[in-house]
């Protein structure tokens, strides 16, 4: 009996309890009182259970029917949120979305994006991960995520598109502590070569035999940039960090920044969406990387910074030129 049960039974149960009589739970369903009475009948015959207590004037709830209340309304709601991912996937809404991120890109913007993506699309799942350099490519190759966030890598692929997001100001910094910071007027390049240089790895196997703004033979590599900002604090070397994560450090005295002489001190990474020309993200990839767009609230270039150069093209690829 129990199979029976349908979800117009329960919808009817559930707006009954809510309008306190059947006739008022009719006109709400627009259907007639002898409807509705006759429908909780029969459900109550197959659930074996009275549902409401009809002595008085108006129905009341029995402990059963408050109790199998809440299951209703959880059975019924569990329908609405299938109904509607089902109408979002017949519209070509994607299942899931999973993304990769470059560890430079600013956790604030991503959340603000992420935060405003949850509202706009509550029943798509996402899925992020963080990765350095050519780890942000490798998936979107693969077709393992919709889209990457990648910072600056020699790359002219032809399978993939992108889009300009922001750029991240980085810059070299080094403990108050260590030998460096005490070095007078901008550093030249036999000095730095002098001292070990903590250098973000890369994973992936796009990177390999390949290095970007590394001026010491002596480095020590770590593929976490957290590791790395807490070996910077602690003087076990210098190396280059985003602006908007060793702030806090340069305006406490915790970091300094280093002036090289014979290399930009400083340089505007850009940070782009990018993603296969043959399968471009779906309504809901197309909206985060709008969003994106509108959180990140990108400021003009730093005076003295160097913007590292980039050309988009959405049919041929993306190409990207480090600049030093």
């Amino acid at each position: 009996m129990l199979d029976g049960v349908s979800l117009d039974q329960l919808r009817t149960f559930i707006a009954a309890a809510d309008a306190g009589s059947f006739s008022a739970a009719g006109r709400r369903l627009g259907r007639a009182q002898s409807v509705v009475s006759q429908t909780l009948a029969n459900l109550e015959g197959q659930l074996g259970v009275q549902l409401f207590e009809r002595s008085g004037r108006y129905p009341v709830l029995t402990d059963q029917g408050r109790a199998l209340l809440i299951d209703a309304r959880s059975v019924a709601g569990s329908m609405d949120l299938f109904k509607a991912r089902a109408r979002g996937l017949a519209g070509g809404l994607e299942a899931e979305l999973s993304v990769v991120v470059n560890v430079l890109f600013p956790t604030s913007v991503l959340t603000g994006a992420v935060a405003a993506f949850q509202v706009a699309f509550p029943n798509t799942p996402l899925r992020i991960s963080v990765e350095g350099m050519g780890g942000t490519i490798e998936p979107v190759l693969e077709r393992r995520c919709a889209f990457g966030i990648r910072g600056p890598l020699a790359l002219d692929n032809p399978e993939l598109s992108g889009e300009h997001l922001l750029g991240v100001r980085y810059l070299m910094v080094a403990s108050p502590r260590h030998p460096l910071a005490a070095h007078p007027g901008p550093i030249p390049g036999s000095v730095l070569a002098e001292h070990v240089q903590l250098v973000l790895s890369d994973r992936s196997n796009m990177m390999t035999g390949k290095d970007l703004r590394v001026f010491s033979p002596k480095t020590w590599r770590l593929s976490d940039l957290g590791a790395k900002h807490a070996f910077l604090r602690a003087g076990l070397g210098w190396g280059g960090m985003p602006q908007h994560v060793v702030e806090a450090d340069l305006a406490s005295g915790a970091l300094v920044a280093l002036t090289l002489q014979d290399n930009e001190s400083s340089v505007r990474i850009p940070m782009s969406a990018v993603f296969r020309t043959d399968s471009p993200p779906g309504p809901a990839g197309r909206w985060l990387i709008g969003r994106l767009k509108q959180t990140s609230g990108e400021a003009p270039a730093e005076p003295g910074g160097v913007n590292v150069g980039v050309k988009m093209h959405r049919r041929a690829g993306v190409k990207i030129h480090h600049g030093r």
